[in-house]
């Protein structure tokens, strides 16, 4: 155990200070509260984070691979370029929280609340997503290929540029959604209900001249 690992053991003994290119694999962080923490370039691998609490905190370029995260609730955190891969983010909450470049790849969303925030740039391949209340979330440039994302409601996400390769819409909302730029025919669209506006878009994205 480094002495990184020691230090963070147990929630209680958390001391609230910053962590730069720390090893915490496999730390016992679950229930511990952070306010306004940063964690730069740290390796939080299996580590167990279950019903934590995150305030305004920064994670910057960690990895959180195999990391366990059910139940944790996270404020106006920012979780930026981090590797959450084969993460379980179980019933976890995330409001307004910045998640730019970060990859979720293979981690469990089952049960995951988003409520706005910036999750630009993010890898989202093959995420399951169905259902999930994703409005005015901000999506741009994120890759969604082969996510699953029937019957979800993104009215106001921003979408520009989003990769839709083999995504599921079916039932999805996209009503006063951003799509510039994204390539619509690529979607599996059955129900999905579309304003005059993405009619265009997908029409336009089918080679249709809309005059």
């Amino acid at each position: 155990m480094t002495a990184g690992d020691a230090e963070a053991s147990q929630a209680g003994e958390w001391d609230g200070t910053d962590r730069i290119e720390q090893d915490l694999t496999g730390a016992d962080l679950g229930g511990a509260v952070f306010e306004a923490v940063t964690f730069e370039r740290c390796r939080l691998r299996g580590a167990d984070l279950t019903d934590a609490v995150t305030r305004g905190c920064r994670f910057v370029s960690c990895d959180l691979a195999g990391a366990d995260l059910s139940g944790s609730i996270h404020h106006g955190s920012a979780f930026t370029n981090t590797r959450f891969v084969g993460a379980r983010l179980s019933t976890a909450t995330f409001d307004g929280c910045k998640m730019t470049g970060s990859d979720l790849t293979e981690a469990t969303l089952l049960g995951v609340a988003i409520i706005g925030g910036d999750w630009s740039y993010v890898n989202l391949r093959g995420a399951d997503l169905r259902d999930r209340d994703l409005q005015g979330l901000r999506l741009a440039h994120a890759d969604l290929s082969e996510a699953d994302l029937t019957g979800a409601d993104l009215r106001g996400a921003d979408l520009t540029g989003a990769v839709l390769r083999r995504t599921v819409l079916a039932g999805a909302q996209l009503s006063d959604a951003r799509l510039e730029g994204v390539a619509l025919r690529d979607a599996l669209l059955a129900g999905v209900q579309l304003d005059l506006a993405g009619a265009v878009r997908l029409a336009e994205s089918l080679g249709v001249e809309v005059v």
